[in-house]
């Protein structure tokens, strides 16, 4: 390296950084990063919905493939900015960083705190018009390939292109998705609709119009009783996948109040299922690991529920329930409106701020109370469930504690091959489907650093079952003793023996059969694992292509049908041999080692959950017993095959 100088290293300007590197930005070139284009934009119209000046948002597909998404707020400034001394709407869509949202003043609350959605967006499309209505003027923005403008200001300012009532406000942006950026640039109308939805109940009186010009569809989702009405279609869904399921109470419990400056909304329903589901939001982002605002729902519920319990002497004065007995069969959702979130980690899945603890558990803890002690009967109902939990918990702790215990005597050391290395977070544990790719992998592998477990068949399905049961289950017994860090209550991700938990299954209905199991005994009954990151789809490739390039033959690894027709269409390259991969037993070990092992050239996906409430209703939908509402999603979803993990 003695010729490494300054002229090596690269500086991207502008915009360049995020077409270079747009997986830093928006998560993805998938599916989830290509809508999540349009959610950044619409941001802005929520925020104006927010800050009391909107009072409705249109998202139109085009049926040229494009969105216009349009709202009713202030309008963009047009003026020079003070200090970059061009038109502020070129600033808000062309730098990093630049936005009303970094000024209290502005936006007493928001959501998009980093100031790079609108400018992201126009990066990562080939054409954006942005229209804008203020101060009875029409004003029209163009940029093209990337972010460029191609509008000629005149005297430094942008031209009005027409006028309109001065009471004719808003801003109105079409953006085209660049398809060398992106896998695909068509956009799924019923994920726009879902998010719409969830966006309309956490939004009281904001409207949202959705218009799809392909299928000359148009919906409109407009909620009076917000988070309220979201508890009803949580549960009405989940009564649709379990018809044994039924609610405790008829009407969904709402209360809402304010703590300093941090406005709470709360609302809950007891149902009869044994799990909890607790769904919160920070200006309205889904903060999917909760933080702050669910530690203070939690203590200020189990406070109050065994004072009232103690009160109506259903148990001893000294006496007190676990805050899982209060939870059981719970739906709840907390929104809170905070003036300055602070967010751990890029993603925002986590809320840090103390004073969020503080105001939730302050503002439950009185207006709950005001509602039971007018609603007894529901109250006393609520008790009766947690009693039952209770004991029904205390019954089943001597059946899980033997079945824990016999986990020590699981002979993992005939299963498990595992690796050297006695540090967690240089180790990785490869979930298998089958002895055969197994053996594979264990030649293939890194014995220092990368232990194989291969599954014997497939594990049970975990959806409806105890954990007794499902603790009996021999696959489901040797993957928890293999990963050290327990079950359930018992369950302490610091003993996780791995880093990274990675599936490997063959690309076909039954791999993806066995991923969905591992996945929703995870997502149920360890969730640490998924929303710290550790689990992880290892994706080995479908086709290996031979070509010709001048006089040498090379090959080339492809992930799947879509990287197979951008190879033919792209690179113009005569492919002279053809190799479609079955599974991961058709592949020798020197193959799976370098396209699927190798830390220097593999590719990994990591399974994350960006939204609890839809988490939880597909795996419902999927794993449940129910058939209608799995055939109807199949169906749905089925021209989407192509998923985006």
């Amino acid at each position: 390296m003695d010729n490494y100088t300054g002229s090596q290293i690269i500086v991207l300007e502008g915009l360049e950084a995020v077409r270079k590197r747009p997986g830093m930005y928006i998560g993805s070139t998938g599916s989830r990063g290509l809508h999540h284009l349009i959610w950044e934009i619409l941001d802005n119209g929520i925020d104006e919905h927010l800050a009391g000046y909107c009072n409705s948002i249109s998202v139109t597909l085009k049926k040229d493939g494009g969105i216009t998404i349009k709202d009713n707020g202030r309008g963009v400034p047009v003026d020079i900015h003070p200090v970059k001394k061009i038109p502020t709407v070129r600033v808000v869509y062309t730098l990093l960083h630049a936005g009303g949202k970094f000024e209290s003043n502005v936006y007493k609350v928001s959501g998009g705190l980093h100031g790079v959605g609108a400018s992201v967006v126009n990066a990562l499309s080939t054409h954006m018009i942005v229209e804008i209505r203020r101060g009875g003027l029409v004003f029209r923005d163009e940029y093209k390939d990337g972010g460029h403008p191609v509008v000629e200001l005149e005297k430094g300012l942008l031209p009005a292109v027409g006028k309109c009532a001065k009471s004719d406000t808003g801003t109105m942006v079409t953006f085209y998705p660049d398809p060398e950026i992106f896998d695909s640039t068509e956009f799924k109308s019923e994920t726009i609709r879902k998010k719409l939805r969830e966006i309309a109940y956490l939004n009281k009186g904001l409207k949202l119009t959705f218009k799809d010009e392909k299928k000359g569809e148009t919906r409109t989702y407009f909620e009076e009783e917000g988070i309220k009405s979201y508890i009803s279609y949580i549960v009405n869904n989940l009564k649709e996948t379990n018809t044994d399921m039924s609610v405790l109470h008829e009407e969904p419990v709402y209360i809402e109040g304010t703590s300093g400056d941090i406005e709470v909304e709360i609302a809950f329903q007891y149902t009869t299922n044994y799990s909890e589901q607790i769904n919160a939001y920070c200006n309205r982002i889904n903060v999917s690991e909760g933080g702050t605002l669910v530690t203070g729902f939690k203590t200020a519920l189990t406070r109050v529920m065994n004072q009232y319990a103690r009160e109506l002497n259903m148990i001893k004065d000294k006496e007190k329930l676990d805050g899982k007995d209060y939870r059981n069969g719970m739906i709840t959702i907390i929104s809170i409106k905070h003036p300055d979130p602070q967010f751990e980690g890029q993603t925002k899945t986590k809320l840090g701020n103390s004073d969020a603890q503080a105001a939730v558990d302050d503002v439950f803890s009185r207006e709950v109370q005001l509602y039971f002690d007018k609603n007894v009967e529901i109250l006393k109902k609520i008790l009766e469930n947690s009693l039952r939990a209770y004991n029904a918990r205390k019954a089943g702790d001597k059946a899980r504690n033997a079945v824990l215990k016999s986990l020590n005597d699981v002979d993992v050391r005939s299963k498990l091959a595992s690796c050297s290395s006695k540090k967690p977070e240089e180790c990785e544990i490869y979930i298998v489907e089958g002895d055969s790719a197994g053996g594979t992998v264990k030649t293939a592998r890194d014995r220092r650093t990368q232990a194989v477990l291969p599954l014997r068949g497939k594990i049970l399905n975990v959806e409806k079952a105890p954990l007794e049961k499902i603790l009996l289950n021999n696959e489901i017994k040797t993957m928890i003793a293999a990963f050290g860090c327990g079950i359930g209550d018992d369950f302490d991700i610091t003993k996780l023996r791995y880093d990274k938990i990675i599936i490997l299954t063959d690309a076909d209905v039954d791999g993806a059969h066995i991923s969905t199991l591992l996945l929703t005994f995870f997502f149920r009954f360890m969730p640490e694992l998924i929303t710290e990151g550790k689990v992880y789809r290892g994706l080995p490739p479908l086709y290996k292509v031979d070509y010709n390039e001048g006089k040498k033959k090379k090959s080339d690894y492809l992930f799947d049908d879509h990287a197979l027709e951008k190879f033919r269409r792209e690179t113009g390259k005569k492919i002279t041999g053809l190799q479609r991969y079955k599974g991961l037993g058709e592949m020798d070990a020197n193959q799976l080692k370098e396209t699927t092992l190798d830390k220097a050239s593999r590719v990994l996906a990591r399974v994350s959950i960006s939204d609890t409430i839809e988490a939880d209703q597909v795996t419902n939908v999927l794993m449940s017993s129910s058939v209608p509402p799995r055939r109807a999603f199949i169906m749905e979803e089925a021209q989407y095959a192509n998923l985006d993990v």
